[in-house]
């Protein structure tokens, strides 16, 4: 049959239109967005608001878009002419409602869920934008997020019954999600795995089977879900992430160097896959983090341009301030903190870390005071961060500001009793209190011996947790000296410097490093035995000598036992 050259170019113009409305097909539109490539989904959706401006479902995921993506308000122009233009398309009002939820205005959320359900009480997408809407509030790094999960899943389940023929897997993905976020993976997965059934091309379903196992910490089980995923679509970027992830945390944050590696080239790889939107981008940041690579986390942080008034900007300027602290560029860290607290005006929004590298920073710049208040915000915060506010104490200590120390050490010993550092904290707590009655003494201010009984309290703990501390008997015994009565003493010091002179003199080696120590116990050994037992007093100062022969004491009291006895009276 001879074909016309017409035909011929009429046929080739239909090839290309249907080529053209593929690619601004709704359905390519969404696969962008589940493939987190937002700027692509973004230009297609426009395009098609445009070429299709009655079908509300394009407007929909046009605003969903904006909401991934931070832009709340651009998302609720965009859902409103969604309204307009499909009055029956009950979605825009859900779109609408999630935009509330993100705005934390639940009343309002509420108002514009009713409207959706008015307008489609009977289709099952109307509650399937509702119940996913409930649970778009997980969002990393916004400490204050909670899903609704009660309202997802009954809005979830009501699309569920009405999709009566499963044949949309939206529907099973998002039950699953529900169930994920909650940690219950076992519901979790009959959901999922219902998916393949329905759409053997999703990815998403297998790609969140792989990261449960990898929340599981079954590495090697959730590598594997993920290894098939991009196996079966090597373009699928979500997979790298979870990978990139998984090997993060199967080196155990980084002891690993090989996995850990990995995990930061499958999470390049996922960017690179991806429009390295804001959000994957601060997820990357996130991830450097803890694989702590701080330089490459610095200039990422550093490189990222943020809109001001994009609500994600603050969490730019955390990352940059953390990030500058660990790289020990402590001015620019002071800078980019001050300025994230200054960007972060909603406070439940700041974590323990922000507070913590605030202050380390500003302790690095000698603001002791504030850094003393931040730190201790940290600490309120998570109690992990103890050991910097020991750090402060040490700071105060260390500038002779021993009461404020003393202060200090007895939060650190409260907030981590059992925390790695607080053997430490014990005792310059001790020696705070010690020392601090000592400069009163010194100043003649008649210091309560209240703060001895503290000093000897804490250093007593020291004894207790690592009974090898030579220097714990030592500082005990100079304690209970000062405790003892003056003039009729007890010797509730001898016992320790007995203790002392003990545990040094077991281990040779110990006896040189410490021999002016051990020269001070056996000093003060025979000083008490000096009028009560002259021979076990003089065994001491003869040991004193030895040890230390440029002491003076010692040597003095032995001459003194050498001395003839004074004749009696009339003799």
């Amino acid at each position: 049959m001879k074909i016309s050259k017409k035909a011929i170019t009429l046929n080739v113009g239909l090839v290309l239109m249907g080529s053209a409305v593929f690619a601004q097909s709704l359905s390519d539109a969404k696969k962008a967005i589940d493939a987190e490539q937002y700027q692509k989904a973004s230009s297609m959706l426009k395009s098609l608001t445009t070429s299709q401006a009655s079908n509300g479902d394009n407007f929909y995921n046009l605003g969903l878009v904006y909401l991934k993506t931070g832009y709340i308000d651009s998302a609720r122009v965009v859902f409103n002419k969604g309204v307009a233009a499909d009055a029956k398309n009950a979605s825009n009002y859900a779109g609408l409602g999630e935009a509330d939820l993100l705005s934390n205005n639940p009343s309002s959320a509420k108002t514009n869920f009713d409207k959706a359900l008015s307008v489609a009480p009977k289709d099952y997408k109307t509650y399937l934008s509702i119940g996913k809407a409930y649970l778009a509030q997980d969002k990393p790094g916004d400490v204050t997020s909670k899903p609704d999960f009660a309202n997802a899943i009954a809005n979830l389940t009501k699309a569920d019954e009405l999709d009566s023929k499963d044949k949309d897997a939206e529907v099973f993905i998002a039950i699953g999600d529900a169930y994920a976020l909650q940690k219950k993976n076992s519901e979790a997965l009959t959901p999922y795995f219902t998916v393949g059934s329905i759409d053997p091309t999703n990815r998403r379903a297998k790609t969140q089977v792989g990261k449960m196992y990898k929340e599981s910490r079954a590495f090697a089980e959730g590598e594997k879900e993920l290894q098939e995923v991009i196996a079966a679509d090597a373009n699928y970027g979500p997979a790298y992430r979870e990978l990139g992830e998984l090997y993060l945390q199967w080196s155990s944050f980084g002891t690993d160097k090989e996995k850990a590696a990995k995990g930061v080239e499958f999470y390049k790889k996922y960017l690179d896959l991806t429009d390295k939107s804001l959000e994957s981008q601060l997820r990357y940041m996130q991830f450097l983090f803890y694989a702590k690579d701080f330089p490459a986390l610095e200039q990422v942080a550093s490189s990222i341009q943020v809109p001001a008034n994009n609500q994600k900007a603050p969490i730019v300027s955390r990352l940059k301030g953390w990030s500058a602290y660990e790289n020990k560029n402590y001015p620019q860290a002071l800078t980019n903190m001050t300025e994230y607290f200054a960007k972060q005006k909603d406070t439940t929004q700041l974590l323990g870390f922000d507070y913590l590298y605030l202050g380390k920073a500003q302790l690095k710049a000698g603001q002791d005071s504030l850094a003393l208040i931040n730190i201790t915000k940290a600490v309120q915060k998570d109690s992990a961060n103890t050991d910097a506010l020991a750090e402060v104490a040490k700071t105060f200590f260390d500038a002779k500001k021993y009461a404020k120390a003393a202060q200090i050490y007895d939060k650190v010993i409260a907030a981590g009793p059992n925390s790695k550092g607080v053997l430490y904290s014990y005792f310059y707590d001790g020696l705070a209190y010690y020392f601090e009655y000592a400069s009163q003494y010194s100043a003649k201010k008649n210091p309560s011996k209240d703060l001895l009984v503290k000093a000897d309290s804490s250093i007593a703990k020291v004894a207790q947790l690592a009974p090898e501390t030579t220097d714990a008997y030592l500082y005990r015994a100079r304690i209970n000296n000062l405790l003892d009565d003056e003039k009729a003493p007890k010797g509730l010091a001898v016992p320790f410097f007995e203790t002392f002179v003990q545990k040094v003199t077991e281990k040779p080696e110990l006896v040189t490093a410490n021999a002016k120590k051990l020269s001070e116990a056996y000093d003060n050994l025979g000083g008490y035995y000096f009028n009560t037992d002259k021979a076990k007093a003089k065994e001491y100062f003869d040991k004193s000598v030895a040890v230390y022969p440029t002491g003076t004491f010692a040597a003095a009291k032995l001459k003194e036992l050498a001395a003839p006895a004074p004749k009696g009276k009339g003799k």
